[in-house]
């Protein structure tokens, strides 16, 4: 079939190697380029401009719900990040350290923040005093640093951004009702914007963010059946409250610690929407978050009143919809393969003929049919087109999540699932840290991904040692 046409050659089949081709893509497409500094990229405009996408959908959704944006130094004294144990020992080994100003050498070291929890923390107990402070809905967007051994464009770098909300409340019960919506949020976002479907759920103990009571965890699969963990929100109880000694007058005039939480998205979402939806062509981007909505492709630019209508064309269309005329002197066929390579959702072409019958070549990248679409209703016909786009990219990615989750009933099961079937893993837990690691070593890899909200029921016992379990899982390999 036509549709089923490789267009763009120099990018590797997925089915022959998924890394390459991820790598293939991240640079035929222009979304990233390695830098002079090991372990951190350059995201070129076309990938930030997805970025940017992305800030202003997630931005709007913070602010609909009170949450305030504000900027926290970069440099965290070591002091600071001591105060609280958990914390600083899950961070330690990722830390960056700056340990000389100029010439001199620094009286205190100071760290390149990996997360922002002790500057918060340290600004909240300036300016908490009374329950009328209360809550506390900030959030930031920046780059954090965190010295990782293996890295990936995206999917795990040296520096990356991000945006991390920390907020302070009165009771115990407002901030676990803000650390679960703040994960709805994430869950809507995936789904409504990315079109993305995932697994929600709570991290094991073994799992959780360092200093945290609960981690909640959003878990969409990639393409491949890989987990890619998109997003946390984390329960902190009153614990760096009473490592910072924040307090504050309650409504009964008595000293009380505040409840936190925290919670985070990055540019590993861009990974996530290349992994998730993309195919041999190179991307596929959801119609929300592409740089470029709609294409025109001129056909016969040359020819007499061509430019001119497809400049009319564009001028209506950029009202609504980001739109981008190629007038360049590139051949059409290279055209359609960058625009296909590129994952813009719709292209449109438009020749002479088209303009005799007062109509235009609608072309959708996710299913690649063409179709001739009417002038007069051309807004109303993309409109549509990038409707269908965004619900066949969430529909085969919900396939693809069905298709690659499997259900394990004993230890055999699990084992031989995890060698022969990628993608999720159903399966019971006893609760204990020590299956999890057995199961990881046994699989080269397998991990608990979150305890889902509702939870099948598959056996009593632990798919590991056999005693009774507590808990089905979701199990399954992670970027």
């Amino acid at each position: 079939m036509a549709n089923d046409k490789k267009m763009v050659e120099q990018i590797t089949s997925m089915d022959v190697d998924f890394a390459q081709w991820y790598t293939d893509v991240v640079k035929k497409a222009e979304l990233a380029d390695y830098s002079g500094v090991k372990g951190c990229m350059i995201i070129r405009p076309y990938g930030y401009a997805i970025w940017e996408n992305m800030q202003h959908d997630m931005d709007a959704r913070f602010k609909r719900l009170g949450h305030e944006n504000v900027y926290m130094p970069m440099f965290i004294p070591e002091s600071l990040l001591q105060k609280e144990k958990d914390h600083v020992e899950g961070f330690a080994p990722e830390c960056a350290i700056v340990t000389m100003g100029g010439q001199n050498k620094l009286a205190e070291r100071l760290i390149v923040r990996p997360t922002s929890e002790t500057l918060f923390c340290d600004h909240y107990k300036n300016i908490i005093h009374s329950y009328r402070d209360l809550p506390k809905l900030y959030n930031q967007w920046c780059n954090v640093v965190r010295w990782e051994k293996t890295t990936r464009p995206f999917l795990r770098t040296s520096e990356f951004l991000w945006q991390e909300g920390h907020t302070m409340h009165e009771t115990e019960e407002e901030a676990r009702e803000e650390t679960l919506q703040m994960l709805k949020v994430y869950e809507d976002f995936y789904s409504e914007t990315l079109a993305i479907p995932a697994v929600t759920g709570r991290k094991t103990e073994k799992e959780k963010f360092a200093g945290a009571k609960e981690t909640y965890t959003i878990e969409p699969m990639m393409h491949n059946g890989v987990a890619l963990q998109g997003g946390t929100s984390h329960y902190f109880g009153d614990g760096f409250a009473k490592a910072f000694d924040i307090t504050f007058t309650d409504r009964e005039n008595k000293i009380r610690y505040p409840h936190q939480t925290s919670w985070g998205a990055s540019t590993r979402m861009i990974g996530a929407i290349i992994m998730t939806h993309g195919d041999d062509n190179g991307l596929i981007l959801p119609p929300k978050v592409a740089p470029i909505q709609v294409a025109i492709i001129p056909i016969a630019q040359h020819k007499e009143g061509v430019l001119e209508r497809a400049t009319a064309l564009k001028n209506e269309l950029c009202e609504k919809f980001r739109v981008k005329l190629d007038d360049s002197d590139y051949s059409t066929g290279w055209k359609f393969s960058q625009y296909e390579m590129k994952g813009v959702p719709v292209r449109l072409e438009l020749g002479p003929r088209d303009i005799e019958n007062n109509s235009c070549v609608l072309v959708s990248r996710v299913t690649r049919e063409k179709v001739a679409v009417s002038l007069d209703n051309i807004v109303e016909e993309v409109e549509k087109a990038l409707a269908n786009v965004h619900k066949e990219l969430y529909d085969r990615a919900a396939r693809n999540l069905a298709e690659k989750t499997s259900v394990a009933h004993n230890h055999e099961e699990f084992l031989e699932i995890a060698e022969n079937r990628p993608g999720f893993i159903k399966a019971m837990w006893c609760g204990d840290a020590e299956c999890e690691d057995k199961l990881k070593e046994e699989t080269g890899g397998v991990k608990s991904r979150c305890i889902p909200f509702v939870e099948d029921h598959i056996a009593d016992t632990c798919v590991c040692c056999g005693k009774p379990a507590k808990h089905m899982v979701v199990w399954g390999r992670q970027y």
